[in-house]
This record gives C-alpha cells, sequence and structure tokens, in this order.
C-alpha cells in the first residue's frame, strides 16, 4: 500500500544539478508549501510540543486488526510487540519486512534471551517509541545512532536519548556544544539531562542501527536482524518522504547506512562521530543544525525548521500498554512478573548493593566503538597517503 503523493513540489532527478537555475532557492521556484487549517494552531505549529502536520500529506489508510487476522498463530505471538507498539504509520509499511524469515528469526533470538532472563534494554514496550514519537508521515530528519545504551534507566528507544535523571552521556554533551556554536541561545535540559524527545515530536526520527541490547554489553545484540530492519526504516523514508528529508550521518557506520541516498531530493549532512574520542576532529565546526534548518526552511518554510532548544517543559514518557510479554510457544508460560526481562536496577548482587552512577563511567561503548572506527578509517587513508607520497619521493631519488 503507498502513501498519497503530493503533486507539488515535484521531486529532483540527480541530473537536475546540470540544469540552469533561475531563482537562488528552492522556495523561490517551488512556492511555499501550502497550508490548510487545522483546529488547535496553525499549519505546521507546534501544540503542547507535537507538530500539527496540517501540510503533511495523511497518514496511509491501514486496517491493522484485518492484517493481524490473516497472520498464523505463531506470527502473532512472535509480532506481539510490532503489533502492539509499532506506530501504524510504520507498521502499515514495514508489514512485509516484519514477517520475512529473517526477521522472524530476530524475533525468536530475542525470546531465547528473555527465556534465559536476561536484561534487555531498553524495556520492551520502549524498542519501537522513535516511530510513536516520530511518524512516518512527518519525518524531516534522521539522525542515526548505533547500539542502544546498556545501563538502567538510560535507553528508552531514542538514540542518543537518556531517561530522566540520568545525566547526558558525554556523546550527547558534545552535541550539546555544536549546537551552542550554531545557536548560541540553545539551552539544554535542565539538571544535566538528556532527553530528546522535544526533537522527535517535531520530525526528527532518532534511530538507532540496532534497537536492542543485553545488560551491560554493549553491541550484544547486533548481527541477529535489527540491522536489515532499520536499513528498510531508513530506505521507506528515502523512498516515501519525497518532499525531502536531512539525513546526519555522524561517523563511518553511520555514513554507510546513508551510501545510497543520492540526487538533489534529500540532504546527507556527514562528519565524524560526537564521541570525546573523535569529537575534536571537526563535529563540534560542523555546523549541522544550523544547515539543517536552512535547507528545510526552503523545503517547507519557516515553519518546517527544528527548535533544538530543549529546556522546555516535558510531558511524562508513557509507554503503550502490554497486555503481558510476547510469548513464542504455550510451552514458555511463565508467571507474568517472570516472563520479561528484569528491567529494573536490583537492589542486591551477590550481597553486594548496586549504587546507580551519577554519570556514565568512561566513553559510552556503543559511542566509543564508533569513534574508533572513524579513527581507524581516518588512519588507514592517511597511511595510505603517506606510502603513496614515499613512493614519489622514492621514484624522484631513483630517476
Amino acid at each position: 500500500m503507498s502513501f498519497y503523493k503530493r503533486k507539488d513540489p515535484p521531486t529532483s532527478s540527480p541530473d537536475d544539478s546540470k540544469k540552469p537555475k533561475k531563482n537562488g532557492s528552492l522556495t523561490s521556484f517551488f512556492g511555499p508549501p501550502k497550508a490548510t487549517p487545522t483546529s488547535g494552531g496553525r499549519p505546521g505549529s507546534l501544540t503542547n510540543g507535537v507538530l500539527t502536520a496540517s501540510n503533511e500529506p495523511p497518514p496511509p489508510k491501514f486496517d491493522k486488526d484485518k492484517w493481524v487476522a490473516g497472520l498464523t498463530d505463531e506470527q502473532r505471538k512472535l509480532l506481539k510487540l510490532e503489533i502492539e507498539t509499532l506506530d501504524p504509520s510504520w507498521l502499515s509499511v514495514l508489514k512485509e519486512e516484519i514477517m520475512t524469515p529473517g526477521f522472524l528469526d530476530l524475533k525468536r533470538f530475542l525470546q531465547k534471551e528473555i527465556d534465559a532472563k536476561q536484561k534487555i534494554y531498553p524495556p520492551l514496550e520502549d524498542v519501537y517509541s522513535w516511530s510513536r514519537h516520530c511518524p512516518l508521515h512527518q519525518v524531516r530528519v534522521v539522525i542515526i545512532g548505533q547500539d542502544p545504551y546498556h545501563g538502567h534507566n538510560q535507553a528508552h528507544g531514542l538514540c542518543f536519548s537518556v531517561r530522566p535523571p540520568t545525566p547526558a552521556p558525554p556523546s550527547l554533551k558534545n552535541i550539546y556544544i555544536a549546537i551552542k556554536k550554531d545557536y548560541p541561545s540553545f539551552s539544554p535540559p535542565p539538571k544535566n539531562g538528556g532527553l530528546l524527545t522535544p526533537w522527535a515530536n517535531q520530525g526528527v526520527l532518532l534511530l538507532n542501527t540496532c534497537l536492542t541490547v543485553r545488560a551491560g554489553q554493549a553491541n550484544s545484540h547486533s548481527n541477529h536482524g535489527w540491522e536489515k530492519f532499520t536499513q528498510k526504516v531508513i530506505d521507506t523514508v528515502v523512498k516515501l518522504r519525497t518532499r525531502g528529508v536531512v539525513f546526519l550521518g555522524w561517523g563511518t557506520p553511520a555514513q554507510k547506512r546513508c551510501e545510497k541516498i543520492t540526487g538533489a531530493r534529500h540532504l546527507v549532512l556527514k562528519s565524524v562521530h560526537p564521541s570525546p574520542l573523535s569529537a575534536s576532529r571537526g563535529f563540534f565546526d560542523c555546523g549541522h543544525f544550523r544547515k539543517t534548518n536552512n535547507w528545510l526552511e526552503e523545503r517547507y518554510g519557516k515553519e518546517g525548521t527544528i527548535n533544538w532548544d530543549l529546556n522546555v517543559p516535558q510531558q511524562p514518557i508513557k509507554a503503550p500498554d502490554m497486555q503481558e510479554p510476547p510469548k513464542v510457544t504455550e510451552t514458555q508460560k511463565g508467571e507474568p512478573q517472570n516472563a520479561g526481562p528484569a528491567t529494573e536496577l536490583p537492589e542486591k548482587n551477590n550481597g553486594k548493593k548496586i549504587v546507580q552512577q551519577e554519570e556514565f563511567e568512561g566513553e559510552d561503548d556503543e559511542d566509543a566503538i564508533a569513534a574508533l572506527e572513524e579513527i581507524a578509517v581516518m588512519e588507514a587513508e592517511a597511511a595510505a597517503g603517506g606510502k603513496a607520497k614515499a613512493d614519489v619521493e622514492i621514484e624522484k631519488t631513483s630517476t
């Protein structure tokens, strides 16, 4: 089932750059975006912290109940989490992907983790919170992360974001510094917070490459199927958000996710990762936040830009109600309190009391991994350049 397609503005092709341009901006060429009146706020404005996307195409019509009724019993059990917590705007276009053998195997793997009483982050009801905060028809910016945070009360389904009262991790603090350079009036959340839901509610898709992780073990759920699924999410945005989206690729792993995005329809901005290991190599001065808004203003008008300020009142994060944890077979029934992954901080462990840290210890593991990969690539390129230069010098001396 396809999205309703707007007739204006027309999309561009890779050859458009060769054609002479009569005007200096996309707004002057295409005209300002059309807006229709809505109740509860001006077109494209923020109402209670959520974008009123009156100038956006409507979400597709999707008969969720009919689709669920057509699933087999095993598919319904395996896909219980997706059925109950994935926003319908995303479920309607990802339903074929989640029924593939690879994704169903991913769900079987997660069920084995649950049955083995492994702690999984984020809590199950938050795995797809990115989809509910940012429905498909509102996406205008995509920020790509790597692995969810793997500590207590940190990950909640949005990359780089942490739940209050968890303090902002090092990479997010560096993101704040970069925003401050673009917008001196920027204010981070109070109390050193790191909740990024105000961005998501405005159309910023905060997507991790891998959507779950075992507690305390970075990348423990990588290479089990999440990467293929989240790439499908990115590809869906590229295909269906024809008005244009800004993709922020920070670090080599994130940039690889954007390799196939070509042409003039979308904008891809690249930089090193914001981890303290690599941020000083160019992230602080990348200017991505102002560049993003400048581009969005041309495509969507001033109402389509992102307010990066985070010092705003927050509504409590409410997860969807789940009747019971997802199960694979009838033989896996258990007591409700023991059926899902434990996500609460235990009071004791082997007789030793666990103390929640005021700040993350050292680097974020997943951020550090991304940064190290970035550094390795840069060092390899520098080494290759140095070898080429040495070869030239040798050739000169030999001649």
